[in-house]
């Protein structure tokens, strides 16, 4: 089966063409960094502006690459939910418009679910596992039993992991995008120079919560509090401290569920997937089983919409013209689904 995958939910245009789920035929990805570099973050209405003028190309060059033509498609898949209304239906029309006209099935595809199973791409995993998802809008653990079953067991409290990096790096101007920059910055500085502190959820519902706004507040308005007193306050110490104790907390969390569950695999997906330190310690887990996407299936892509809208195709699932665009998160709740 050939299914064309179509992402926009926020600043990457991208499409993609799968074989039977698995085969990457192509995987194209315009990137709009560049457009919004100046505003240190993603401004909505410069983004769906920019995929209305990409998107015809962008689809254009995943079928040219993958060297198929647009009638050879089997199915159509495409983010519509979450993300940047105005950016998911710009996708989400162009997908449905090419659904009529060829009289081919489509179905819509939860961004954030396809960024966890983008793993499963490039590795044959096992079900049931600890799914970690940590991107710039969303930090949830969950055990996920099938590719359409997960319960989520926890999540943040308040701002996403990757939400924390982007407003450090724009309080200091360390550069766009932030994950990056500080990642970057992290392996030249001391990640003792600042003892940050680590947010304290351990009791009811909130054994498996993390939350960053305490942690971004005191890297942005306690410096000195936590400062050593010895190294410097260079951009890679901040960095570095920052970092370690941001990936730390999540750490701690998949091992406490790894503890409870007694599950030995872990899964992780999303754009602070592609972190080093996360990599690292996520890797270094003793006896367990864990499974990362490479480093271009960590941010949005078209080959993950692709992926998981196979596993719905061929499964009969289908959706109809009166698909839209869901700003909103709607599965992330715990006991989805």
């Amino acid at each position: 089966m050939l299914v064309l995958g179509i992402e926009s939910s926020c600043d990457e245009c991208a499409a993609s063409v799968l074989k039977d789920g698995k085969k990457i035929l192509s995987n194209v990805v315009a990137t709009q960094i560049e457009d919004h570099k100046l505003y240190m973050g993603v401004v909505p209405e410069i983004a769906s502006r920019i995929h209305t003028e990409w998107i015809y190309g962008v689809v254009e060059e995943a079928l040219e690459t993958a060297g198929i033509k647009i009638n050879e498609i089997d199915g159509i898949a495409v983010a519509n939910r979450p993300g940047l209304s105005g950016s998911l239906m710009v996708g989400v029309s162009f997908a449905k418009g090419l659904s009529y006209g060829l009289d081919k099935p489509i179905i819509g595809i939860d961004h954030v679910q396809a960024h966890l199973y983008a793993p499963h791409i490039e590795h044959d995993i096992e079900y049931p596992y600890i799914g970690l998802l940590v991107s710039g809008g969303h930090t949830v653990i969950a055990i996920v039993k099938a590719f359409d079953q997960m319960e989520i067991i926890g999540s943040t409290i308040d701002d996403a992991c990757g939400e924390a990096f982007d407003k450090v790096a724009k309080f200091y101007n360390f550069g766009y995008p932030g994950g990056k920059i500080i990642d970057d910055l992290s392996k030249k500085g001391n990640s003792k120079a600042f003892n940050f502190p680590r947010s304290s959820l351990h009791k009811g519902d909130h054994r498996y919560d993390v939350s960053y706004s305490g942690l971004k507040t005191s890297v942005i308005n306690q410096l000195d509090q936590f400062w050593d007193g010895k190294s410097d306050k260079s951009p890679e110490n901040i960095a570095a401290s920052f970092q370690h104790v941001a990936i730390d907390m999540l750490i701690k969390k998949v091992e406490r569920a790894i503890k409870d569950t007694s599950i030995k695999r872990v899964v992780a997906g999303g754009g602070v997937t592609a972190n080093s330190y996360l990599r690292e310690r996520l890797e270094k887990l003793h006896g367990i089983e864990v499974f990362l996407p490479s480093l271009k299936l960590c941010t949005d892509n078209g080959a993950m919409i692709a992926a998981l809208g196979y596993e719905f195709l061929k499964r009969g699932y289908r959706d109809n013209l009166e698909l839209t665009a869901i700003s909103r998160v709607m599965a992330f709740r715990r006991g989805y689904p």
